[in-house]
């Protein structure tokens, strides 16, 4: 069963949230986070991407990068930009999207149920990154970004979130650039923090929605701490990392789709030709082709857009992760036809999150005379059917929207 704990939050003063709240650090490039700094010198990406404080060419990995993330973190509390709450208490965090709300509680997750198997994991990591969030959690001294989790809540944690929500103002409520609303309640009540930390006692798994490198760092740091500290506890702070643990029935997973820069010299009417041995091929003209269903994708080449229906023959009776659209995609077409064979290392592929607009693809395919793939989006229930069989995703699976912000919440390892 679950461990999830209360801690005390380094957090934002009310009247500072809204300039301090940034993307996660990995969904804006570094061109895009020195703008952002350039203009906020409250963001959290001043923490988070810290080599926009540095002259530009800095390698992100330097060590003097991490070193200016630690300043930059303690500037912003001596500052009072970010205050500690005295005592250990939930979060409820609610994010509203195009109408839709999910609410979810931030605590801490245990390092054991990560290396138990209570916390479930649907991807693989990279060493690089790993690496990087190894070095600003150690260095920093904190999980400075949450890991987006999901699991089966039970009604009386709903029915207690809905009641605090009712009782008690927000510390936190306003909506971003990007027209997503943010609140955020503090559960500072010992009554309800106990109640809290049972009930999700009673929950079997958490599973990672958003947040592997995230989550693989700081157990590697908290593993490393303990190597340092071979008299701890159990605990110590070190022992836990910071995470949003949302509904799983609430949360929204997009469309992550595939832009190949060319057509691994095959000519064009040789390729559309290609796929018909294993999909039902329509041309689509005039507008792009977002597909609606499972097994259905969209697709662009030469200046048209087509609708891909695979043939039943391909997916039936195979297993739930060779029948991810994303599978049927790399098995069928990425890798026999187009010669990407390892998505994950591969240049000549580039992975857009479902928040992109369609024609964006088009205009990316069109640039060097590619292909462009619109998928149809991975469910909750196959993510979790996956990772609770110890199944790994092909990468780059699932786009949740909307993502957290970063800076609401900062676990201090000690």
């Amino acid at each position: 069963m679950a461990v999830f704990q209360a801690f005390r939050a380094l957090r934002p003063t009310p009247e500072k949230a809204e300039r301090v709240a940034a993307l996660p650090y990995d969904v804006v490039t570094e061109e895009e986070a020195r703008e952002t700094g350039d203009k906020n010198p409250f963001s959290f990406l001043h923490v988070d991407r810290a080599e926009i404080d540095l002259p530009e060419g800095t390698d992100p990995y330097d060590s003097i990068v991490y070193e200016k993330a630690k300043e930059n973190l303690s500037a912003m509390e001596a500052e009072g930009i970010f205050i500690q709450d005295e005592k250990s208490c939930y979060y409820i965090y609610e994010l509203t999207r195009m109408g839709k709300t999910q609410t979810g509680i931030a605590g801490c997750c245990s390092v054991d149920d990560y290396l138990n198997g209570v916390v479930k994991k649907h991807e693989l990591t990279r060493e690089d990154k790993e690496r990087d969030r190894i070095c600003h959690v150690d260095v920093c001294n904190a999980n400075t970004g949450p890991i987006f989790m999901a699991c089966r809540y039970t009604e009386p944690l709903l029915s207690l979130m809905e009641q605090w929500k009712k009782e008690h103002a927000p510390v936190y409520d306003f909506v971003t650039e990007d027209e997503i609303g943010h609140r955020v309640w503090v559960i500072d009540g010992d009554g309800e923090t106990e109640f809290i930390k049972k009930e999700f006692g009673e929950i079997p798994s958490f599973y990672i929605a958003d947040g592997h490198h995230r989550a693989a760092s700081a157990v590697k740091v908290g593993l490393k701490r303990r190597e340092e500290h071979p008299d701890y506890t159990g605990g110590e702070e070190f022992n836990y990392f910071l995470s949003v643990v949302f509904p799983e029935d609430q949360l929204t997973i997009l469309a992550y789709n595939r832009v190949v820069k060319d057509l691994n010299g095959v000519a064009e009417k040789a390729f559309v030709g290609s796929l018909k041995f294993n999909f039902e091929l329509m041309v689509m003209p005039g507008f792009p082709c977002k597909p609606v269903e499972k097994h259905c994708m969209g697709m662009y080449v030469g200046g048209e857009w087509y609708h891909l229906k695979a043939w039943e023959d391909i997916w039936q009776d195979k297993d739930v992760v060779a029948q991810l659209d994303v599978s049927l995609l790399q098995d069928k077409v990425l890798a026999p036809v187009l010669g990407i064979k390892d998505p994950r290392t591969d240049q000549r592929i580039r992975f857009v999150g479902g928040n992109h607009k369609l024609r964006e693809l088009q205009e990316m395919a069109d640039e060097t005379g590619g292909v462009a793939f619109a998928l149809y989006p991975t469910s909750m229930e196959e993510l979790m059917q996956i990772a609770d069989e110890g199944r790994l995703m092909p990468p780059k699976s699932t786009w949740f929207e909307p993502k957290l912000r970063s800076g609401f919440f900062i676990h201090k390892l000690s």
